[in-house]
């Protein structure tokens, strides 16, 4: 019996939609090293735990 695979990272454009911003926003913070990804293969590959820790790390500093 196969077990299935539960995907943690998200394409670049899964990432953008996930975060409510724009593909060309989301290849611009990628590009620049201003949110956390990784690149493989010529992709870039976002894992859903650390959007949510930049995201609280974002809205922490909105608040200081």
């Amino acid at each position: 019996m196969l077990q299935e695979v539960k995907r943690t990272t998200l394409t670049m454009k899964e990432a953008a939609e996930y975060l409510g911003i724009s593909y060309w926003l989301i290849n611009q913070l990628a590009k620049r090293k201003q949110i956390p990804c990784s690149k493989v293969g010529g992709k870039f590959l976002f894992r859903v735990k650390a959007l949510d820790e930049y995201l609280t790390q974002k809205e922490q500093a909105s608040v200081q």
